[in-house]
C-alpha cells in the first residue's frame, strides 16, 4: 500500500532545482499516491512549473529566508505543518549540507528518527531503505516503527530524474514561527568557484587522478586529457587531502557521487571510499601499475602501467585524432 502525501525538500540555486530533487520526485511519485514539495527563496515561481513536470501537485513555499541558513526557518515552518496536522507522511531530503540540516533539526523538533545515506526505497506503508555501509561493500535495509513524517535523507544519483507530464502545482505559503536566535546565523559572503566544462556530477565522461600522479603538477595531465575528452576532472580523497586540488573535484563517499558513462580511473588504487562514489559508471577504465590494486577488481578496462608513460601516449594519441 502506497503512502498517501509525500513531500521533497526542493532545493534549488540560481532559479533551477538541483538534480538530486528530480531524482527524489521520480521516487517519490513510487512511493506515494500525492507527491508536494517545499521549497524556499524569492524566486520558487521560476521553478514551480519544473518541479510540476516531475510530478508535484502542490509547493509549500516558505518565502523569502533572506541570507539566513536554511535549515532552522525551512525546519519549523515544515514542523509547524505537521504539527498542525497538515504534514506529510514521508519528507525525502537530498544529502546536501542544507538538506542534511533541515533533517537534523526537523528530527529533533518533532523527536523523530531520521534515515540516512539512503541509496533505494521500496514502496508500501512502511517504506523500506537500502543503505550502504562498511565503504559501500554491504547493504542493509531498514523501516520505521513510529509515527509519520518518516525522515529520508538520499545520497545523489540514487535515483534516475524522469518527467511525469504534469502541469503547473498549486503554489501555497506556509508560515515561519518565531525561531528566537536560533536564527540569527546569516550568510554574508558567497563565492562560487569558476570551472569551465561540464560539472563533475553531471558529465557524460570523468578523468580522475589519485596518488599515482606523483605530485600537484602531474594532475595538469588529468586536465588536459578531460579537456581533449569534454570531460570533467576529478580526484581520489588522497591528493585533495595532501592540496592538490580543491575539495569540488573529490569524488567518494565523502565527496561527490557520479554515474557517468565513462570513468577513467588514472593513479587511483581504488580505496572503498572513493569505489563507492564512481562504482555506478557505465564503463570504468583503470590506469595503475599495480595489477593488484583494487580498482581493477570493478573496472572493464585495466591498463597495467605507470600513468607517466600511459598518460602522454594517450594524449598524443587523441591529438593525432584531432
Amino acid at each position: 500500500m502506497a503512502l498517501s502525501k509525500v513531500w521533497v525538500l526542493a532545493e534549488a540555486f540560481e532559479g533551477k532545482p538541483l538534480p538530486i530533487v528530480l531524482e527524489l520526485l521520480a521516487k517519490a511519485r513510487e512511493l506515494g499516491d500525492s507527491v508536494e514539495a517545499v521549497a524556499w527563496g524569492g524566486d520558487v515561481a521560476s521553478y514551480a512549473e519544473e518541479l510540476g513536470k516531475h510530478g508535484v501537485t502542490k509547493v509549500h513555499d516558505v518565502g523569502d529566508i533572506a541570507n539566513a541558513l536554511p535549515g532552522v526557518p525551512v525546519a519549523a515552518a515544515i514542523a509547524a505543518q505537521v504539527e498542525a496536522g497538515n504534514g506529510p507522511d514521508a519528507l525525502l531530503v537530498g544529502m546536501t549540507y542544507d538538506g542534511r540540516d533541515v533533517a537534523g533539526r526537523l528530527s529533533a523538533k518533532l523527536g523523530r528518527p531520521v534515515l540516512t545515506n539512503v541509496v533505494d526505497l521500496a514502496a508500501g506503508d512502511k517504506p523500506t531503505s537500502c543503505h550502504a555501509v562498511f565503504g559501500g561493500t554491504q547493504i542493509v535495509k531498514a523501516a520505521f516503527t513510529g509515527d509519520t513524517p518518516y525522515i529520508f535523507v538520499v545520497r545523489p544519483k540514487s535515483f534516475a530524474p524522469e518527467e511525469s507530464g504534469g502541469g503547473a502545482p498549486e503554489v501555497v505559503s506556509i508560515d515561519v514561527p518565531d525561531t528566537g536566535a536560533t536564527n540569527a546565523a546569516v550568510i554574508d559572503n558567497r563565492h562560487v568557484e569558476e570551472r569551465s566544462g561540464p560539472k563533475l556530477d553531471e558529465a557524460a565522461v570523468v578523468v580522475s587522478g589519485g596518488r599515482g600522479l606523483g605530485d600537484a603538477e602531474k594532475y595538469s595531465m588529468i586536465e588536459e586529457l578531460a579537456k581533449m575528452l569534454k570531460a570533467a576532472p576529478g580526484a581520489s580523497r588522497a591528493i585533495v587531502d595532501a592540496g592538490w586540488v580543491p575539495y569540488s573535484y573529490q569524488v567518494g563517499q565523502t565527496g561527490k557521487t557520479v554515474k557517468p558513462t565513462v570513468y577513467i580511473a588514472c593513479g587511483i588504487s581504488g580505496a572503498t571510499q572513493h569505489m563507492v562514489g564512481m562504482k555506478g559508471a557505465k564503463n570504468i577504465i583503470a590506469i595503475n601499475k599495480d595489477q593488484e590494486a583494487p580498482i581493477f577488481s570493478i573496472a572493464d578496462l585495466g591498463v597495467v602501467g605507470d600513468v607517466h608513460k600511459v598518460l602522454p601516449k594517450l594524449i598524443e594519441a587523441l591529438k593525432a585524432r584531432s
